[in-house]
Order: C-alpha cells, then sequence, then structure tokens
C-alpha cells in the first residue's frame, strides 16, 4: 500500500470560461469539483495506474464532507483522513479556454488544533505499518508546526519505509535536514531553499542539505534528477497546453509508482515526465489523459549526465 499525507486537503473547483479578462463579468462554460490538495491528486493518480493507495491527512466542515463524498467515487482510495472542526479550505481555478491559462485562487485552510495534531500521529504511525511508500505533499495549514513534514520524515525512516517530500518554503527547509529519500521542487522553490538560480547547482545544494534524491521540476522542460547513483534530464517530446494545475502531483506519482515498482531512474522520470504533460491535457488535477500518457511515454527524452540547459 502506498500511503499520501495531504495535511491542507481542498475541494478543488474548476471554471471554464470562453476569454478570461479583468474587470469584467463571466459566463462559466463548465464546473468541475474534485477532492483536493497535492496528496489526494496524488493518490487519484496512482490508483488510476493500478496501485493501492491509503489517503490521511484533514477533512472539516462542509467542503471537508465534499471531498470525503467525492473521494468515496475514487476507485482504488482508501479514505483515512481525520475529521477536525474547521472547514476544509476550497481551490478555484479558473480555466481560460482561447488561451489555455488557468489562473488559481487557494484559500488558506482550517486551523488544526493541538489534539487534532496530535490524533493524526497516531494515525500516520498505525499506517506506516503497512505503507510500501509515503508521499508527504502541500502546505500545511494554520496550527501544524512549520517541522512537522520532518518529523513525518523522521518516523518513516524509523519504520524503514521510503519516503518523497513534496512541499515548499520553510517546512521543505526543515523537512530536507530529515534525509527524505526524494524531494520534487519546482525550480523557483529549489532557488528559494538554496539561493542559485542553476537548477543543476541547486539540486546539487539540495543533495547536500539531506536529500537522497532531489528531483526538480522544469515546468514544459521536463525534470532534472540527482542522486548518488548520477543525474538525468528528462524531457517530454512536445509542449503541450492545457491546465497545469496536478501536473506536478502526477509526476509525484510517477516518482512513487516506478520506486515501489523498481524500476530503473530512467524509465521512473521518463513516466513521470509522461504523466505530467497527459495532466495538463486533462479536465482536472488529480486526472490524466490517458491515451496521451502511452502516447507520450515512449516518446520522453531521458538523456544520462545531461544539465538543465
Amino acid at each position: 500500500m502506498i500511503l499520501t499525507v495531504t495535511l491542507n486537503t481542498a475541494l478543488d473547483i474548476t471554471y471554464r470560461v470562453r476569454s478570461l479578462t479583468p474587470h469584467t463579468s463571466h459566463r462559466v462554460t463548465e464546473v468541475t469539483e474534485r477532492p483536493g490538495g497535492k496528496g489526494l491528486n496524488v493518490a487519484r493518480v496512482l490508483a488510476a495506474l493500478g496501485h493501492e493507495v491509503t489517503a490521511t491527512g484533514f477533512a472539516g466542515g462542509a467542503t471537508g464532507a465534499a471531498v470525503r463524498d467525492r473521494l468515496a467515487h475514487c476507485a482504488g482510495v482508501v479514505d483515512a483522513l481525520l475529521p477536525v472542526a474547521g472547514p476544509t479550505r476550497r481551490t478555484i481555478a479558473v480555466a481560460d479556454t482561447a488561451t489555455g491559462d488557468t489562473t488559481q485562487l487557494n484559500e488558506p485552510g482550517p486551523t488544526i488544533t493541538s489534539a487534532e495534531w496530535a490524533a493524526f500521529h497516531e494515525v500516520y504511525e498505525d499506517l506506516l505499518r503497512s505503507a510500501s511508500a509515503i508521499a508527504l505533499c502541500g502546505s500545511l495549514p494554520p496550527g501544524v508546526p512549520v517541522g512537522a513534514y520532518a518529523g513525518l520524515v523522521r518516523a518513516a525512516r524509523a519504520a524503514g519505509v521510503p519516503v518523497l517530500l513534496d512541499t515548499s518554503g520553510e517546512p521543505l527547509r526543515r523537512g530536507i535536514a530529515a534525509r527524505p529519500d526524494i524531494v520534487k521542487p519546482n525550480a523557483d522553490e529549489l532557488a528559494e531553499l538554496t539561493g542559485s538560480h542553476d537548477p543543476l547547482q541547486a539540486t546539487r545544494d539540495a543533495r547536500r542539505r539531506g536529500a537522497h534524491t532531489v528531483v526538480a521540476s522544469l515546468g514544459a522542460q521536463g525534470l532534472l534528477a540527482v542522486n548518488a547513483e548520477g543525474r538525468w534530464r528528462a524531457a517530454p517530446p512536445r509542449r503541450v497546453r492545457g491546465n497545469p494545475t496536478g501536473a506536478g502531483d502526477s509526476a509525484v506519482a510517477g516518482l512513487l509508482s516506478g520506486l515501489v515498482e523498481r524500476l530503473p531512474w530512467p524509465e521512473r522520470l521518463a513516466r513521470a515526465v509522461a504523466l505530467s504533460a497527459a495532466t495538463v491535457l486533462a479536465p482536472a488535477a488529480g486526472e490524466f489523459d490517458h491515451s496521451a500518457y502511452e502516447e507520450l511515454l515512449d516518446r520522453v527524452s531521458v538523456t544520462e549526465g545531461a544539465t538543465a540547459a
């Protein structure tokens, strides 16, 4: 079983408009609602790839109930979310169908009490016993300690379970010091962490801070991975246009599924890039275009020893 942790779950709402123009009214042509937050997106993609997945984190209020109701319809994902008093947040994506661009609005999330955080730790420790790998994903809701991910990484390592960390800012800075197996920042997050805007130098600096493997997301240019075995650059065969929300989460699912399947790094990265691109072509985060994924997978270019240039 693969475990995904989403401390700041969300109800992802996507509005589609013909053309997004500031300071005007818009007629929405389509609305979709999905259980969201980075870890839930990862869980849904992993399940679609055929893996057994358990999703934990927090859910509260009417929005949290809506998230759990929709999660119940996600085949292959076991709901282990903890109820909390505060309302789960919403994230709003406004997709401009004329340009293919998306505008994102993210609410902050509920305030988690010390008792709720202690209850989560008990559940997490129990789930570790049956996990084959763990993804720790996304922002921290108010009330959760900034070093939360560092503690969760250490618990996973003590249990002998490989762990991937996908967050940013101070939670990433503290979490990486706990020596996660994989971190997956984007270029901006990596630059904020290391102070370097050169992706190759920044990935090396991030490894020195504690991560065993650093996989840097370079947006439309693909992924750069560095670890003790070497370095690789994986790039899609073409640029795709659409809604990029959740593309990085699909890359995480590709990396984790490749890890538990014991695939070589080039194959893991090719899967991650193909899933990421296929997610841009899908209507909502946590989904991917299956036919596009199959078509792209064999065409992803993976170069060993390559730089990010």
